[in-house]
């Protein structure tokens, strides 16, 4: 199981409340469109499927926008000439989430691209599957690496360059919750280790006023379950809406979390899956 508009802050908000145009207030409304305008974006795993939906709606937001990618680089280039396309700055990066020395490397790579890092979006991840008695030593621990240990380790190299207002938003999965097919029990096993990871930064991270969350996909049209696929009508058949999430459907849900509209919402999970977890 692997786009709303945001709402401007409310006049009182943005210090227009009753009385505030007769004080002369400058202020003005931020458009719709570019409410992350001067931010800078590093968006994991973020060449094709989910992570370059959400590349691609932060930068339709105003975003600055860096990508990383291990073996999809003609994708990658593609996304960055996207962005580009809309006048924003954007840079595709090579790295394996599973190696701490490159993860740590793209973030740097990243800031220095951009000028900056704002919202870090933990999006690689990788998907094993096989019954418990059958799992090899080396998918549980390339699962663990990625999945586990390289949203942390980004995180850790992101920290000291997000300003206030930053944003860290983790990608799980809403099978952390239900598990609906036995051979994943593992891969569900290392996204509900997102959810104690997302609920901790949150803590730490909130007297610097930078927000964590987690957006939990249900079934999702991608290359890897495509809604054409074998089990495409079993999973519909658990969805209340009957339909699979597109790739923008998760990315709205993220490009929301890091406005200006989310800044009192941290430790939070957002599960997009149609209704399944219902």
């Amino acid at each position: 199981m692997t786009s709303e508009k945001t709402a401007l802050a409310t006049g009182a908000d943005r210090g227009m409340g009753p009385g505030a145009a007769s004080q002369g207030s400058t202020k003005q409304k931020v458009p719709a469109m570019q409410e992350l305008a001067g931010k800078n974006a590093l968006v994991t795993g973020g060449s094709r499927g989910i992570g370059a939906a959400i590349a691609l709606a932060l930068s339709e937001k105003g975003a600055d926008v860096a990508v990383t990618y291990e073996r999809s680089a003609d994708r990658a280039a593609q996304l960055v000439q996207a962005i580009e396309g809309m006048g924003r700055k954007a840079v595709a990066i090579r790295a394996d989430s599973a190696d701490p020395g490159e993860i740590q490397r793209s973030v740097d790579e990243a800031v220095r691209a951009l000028g900056g890092l704002d919202i870090l979006v933990n999006n690689a991840a990788i998907a094993r599957y096989n019954n418990i008695a059958d799992f090899t030593v080396e998918d549980l621990d390339a699962l663990l690496a990625v999945n586990v240990r390289g949203p942390v380790l980004a995180s850790k190299a992101a920290i000291p360059h997000l300003r206030q207002g930053g944003r860290i938003i983790n990608i799980g999965s809403a099978g952390a919750d239900r598990i609906v097919g036995v051979p994943g029990t593992v891969y569900y096993m290392t996204k509900s280790a997102l959810q104690a990871f997302n609920r901790g930064l949150a803590r730490e991270l909130g007297p610097r006023d930078i927000t964590v969350n987690l957006v939990q996909p249900g079934s999702t049209n991608t290359d890897s379950n495509p809604e054409t696929g074998e089990s495409a009508d079993y999973q519909r058949s658990l969805i209340p809406l009957g339909r699979f999430n597109q790739p923008e459907d998760v990315a709205a849900a993220v490009t929301f979390l890091a406005t200006p509209a989310a800044r009192q919402i941290t430790g939070t999970i957002i599960t997009v899956d149609g209704g399944a977890l219902s």
